[in-house]
């Protein structure tokens, strides 16, 4: 154990050792500095894109830190450009083979191979694109990752200045214009927001496509329900390194309160004011809400937001989706006069699980401004969701510690029906035996004959078949299929933030912890992920409620809800509703255009 000296948070920060280089399995290459020209025409991978252009590989450059400290990255860049702009990949998956780069490359997920060179890092940009078009890439491997020196930090204001650092310097090399620009999925756009916060002034534009601002409200205790097995098994156990690794799983069970460290886990959104093209999905089980919190809070004038309907690994390799992020750099980091500023600040995906998705509906904001309240009272006798409120009080029961035990509202629906935006569900709950409820609950549509309909996140057919044979119990593995949006709270964890809380979007305020006496009744706001999503004539609106994760599976190493996660559920737990107890789900619902005559 050690104490945070970066910034003073006031609290003893864990560590643990990082997994040896040498690790079974970890493929970290020796470091081999120096440089290499890549042949126009070269093939990096089986099958892959011949290069477009020559490009200088500057492997393994040493980089110092304000504290002294050393970390390594490589740099792609075109030859007979004179200077360019830069494009950095901040990773700790591995600038350059590895675990992650082996294990987890984009064509095991459908896209083409051709599409690629091979040169890419993880959720990364290829640099043979690049540099065909005039930038650098430059591929750091964070603090205690790989070769770099030092520990470990996850997110927060230390680990921004170390991106701080690392842009300055690069916007200080003879090649490079002075202006840098940042890329990537997940991770890679997470640390974006902690970069952008801290100003560094070559900073010129950023790209998080996909990733979530808040690790303690997004990730790790989503709800105030702890579930870490994502990050302890999935993510942290094929990272690799020379000293230590910050642990927040573990300062999860230390600190499960909000204090100074968790709140430097979340994304200074305020502060950041460059230019910023965002890409959300409804799908991605950690990603959806921090990432369109990030577009709604960030301070940046240009900003524009796209939400994709398609696995995040797919959408940053289409080569479409590529032409319109260079269009961006291009505006912003070239001074191109190409229209980029008429682009739509905001274009949706509208899902139809079983049907054919809306792609790239320009929008004007997020959320709609002409989205349309629609209350739906849960109605247990009869199992529906109801326009009307319950004159009388009744009661739904599922016993909590059983993992096929649920209960079920529904809704059919006699038109086509679009719901967009942000949901809740208001409850008045109890518990019989227990003095706290873990409550977890998931929307999702179905055919007149009560078969889930699935959303699947890539076009490959093979990649399709391959997913829709990971079926279980209806339901399909977390971030590669979808059927609606979820959300889950711990009661004890029920008091708001009333200056950030409103009706669809409650917000937690995890300063204390609130058990109730077994029988006693309480009102809660179980808050639902936003999401975009048609329900047809004729299908139905399924609103399911339980003691365990009741929406799309976790199927490992890919993110989810642990379907073994530790609740403190025993016992029945009873939902009461009509009368005097106004249980509802709240349904944003966006106009249809009338019909033409």
């Amino acid at each position: 154990m050690d104490v945070h000296k970066q910034d003073d948070l006031g609290v003893e920060v864990i560590f643990r050792p990082a997994n040896p280089l040498d690790t079974p399995g970890a493929l970290v290459p020796p470091l081999q500095p120096g440089s290499t020209v890549l042949p126009k025409g070269s093939v990096h991978t089986d099958g892959g894109m011949p290069l477009p252009c020559d490009i200088r590989l500057d492997r393994d450059l040493a980089i110092t830190l304000r504290d002294g400290t050393l970390i390594y990255g490589d740099v792609y860049r075109p030859t007979g450009h004179g200077e360019v702009p830069v494009i950095l990949i901040w990773t700790p998956y591995g600038k350059f083979e590895g675990w992650w780069n082996k294990n987890m490359y984009a064509t095991n997920f459908g896209v083409p191979a051709e599409d690629l060179s091979g040169l890419q890092a993880f959720e990364a940009l290829d640099p043979a694109y690049w540099c065909h078009h005039g930038y650098a890439i430059a591929v750091v491997d964070v603090r205690g990752s790989q070769h770099s020196g030092g520990d470990m930090l996850w997110w927060g204001r230390a680990g921004g200045r170390d991106i701080y650092d690392t842009i300055e310097w690069l916007a200080a090399q003879d090649w490079c214009t002075g202006k840098v620009a940042m890329s990537g999925n997940s991770q890679l756009g997470i640390l974006q927001l902690f970069a952008a916060a801290e100003q560094p002034p070559h900073l010129a534009a950023i790209a998080p496509w996909e990733g979530l601002s808040d690790m303690y409200r997004d990730d790790l205790n989503r709800g105030g329900i702890p579930d870490t097995k994502f990050h302890r098994e999935d993510v942290v156990a094929t990272l690799y390194g020379q000293n230590r690794f910050e642990d927040p799983a573990a300062m999860l069970g230390r600190y499960p309160l909000m204090n100074a460290y968790w709140a430097d886990k979340r994304a200074r959104l305020d502060q950041i004011h460059v230019p910023a093209y965002i890409v959300a999905s409804w799908a991605h089980p950690l990603h959806s809400r921090g990432t369109l919190a990030a577009f709604r809070e960030i301070s940046s004038t240009d900003k524009w937001l796209r939400v994709s309907n398609e696995l995040e690994w797919v959408d940053i390799a289409d080569r479409d989706n590529i032409a319109d992020m260079r269009r961006f750099f291009d505006h912003f980091l070239k001074g191109a006069d190409n229209g980029w500023e008429t682009t739509p600040r905001v274009r949706l995906s509208v899902v139809d699980p079983g049907g054919t998705d809306v792609v790239n509906r320009p929008e004007t904001e997020w959320p709609l401004a002409r989205q349309e309240w629609r209350t739906l009272y849960l109605d247990p006798a009869d199992g529906a969701l109801s326009d009307r409120p319950l004159p009388q009080e009744s009661m739904a029961r599922y016993q909590s510690d059983d993992p096929n035990s649920s209960v079920k509202f529904a809704l059919a629906f006699d038109e086509d029906t679009e719901v967009t935006g942000y949901l809740n569900v208001h409850l008045w709950v109890e518990a019989e035996e227990s003095d706290d409820l873990d409550l977890f609950a998931a929307l999702y549509k179905t055919d007149a004959e009560g078969n889930r309909l699935h959303h699947i996140e890539v076009r490959s057919p093979e990649m399709r078949a391959v997913i829709a044979g990971l079926e279980t119990d209806g339901r399909l593995p977390a971030g590669f299929g979808y059927e609606g949006p979820s959300g889950k709270l711990r009661v004890s964890r029920r008091a708001l933030a009333p200056e950030r809380s409103t009706p669809s979007e409650p917000y937690l305020a995890h300063t204390e912890e609130q058990l109730i006496k077994p029988g006693q009744c309480v009102p809660v706001e179980l808050a639902i992920w936003p999401t975009s999503l048609i329900v047809h004539a004729g299908e139905r609106l399924v609103l399911e409620i339980a003691g365990h994760p009741v929406g799309n599976v976790s199927v490992p190493p890919l993110p989810g809800p642990d379907q073994n996660v530790a609740t403190r559920n025993k016992g029945a737990h009873l939902i009461r509703t009509g009368g005097a107890y106004d249980s509802h789900l709240l349904l944003p619902v966006v106009p249809q255009p009338a019909s033409p005559a």
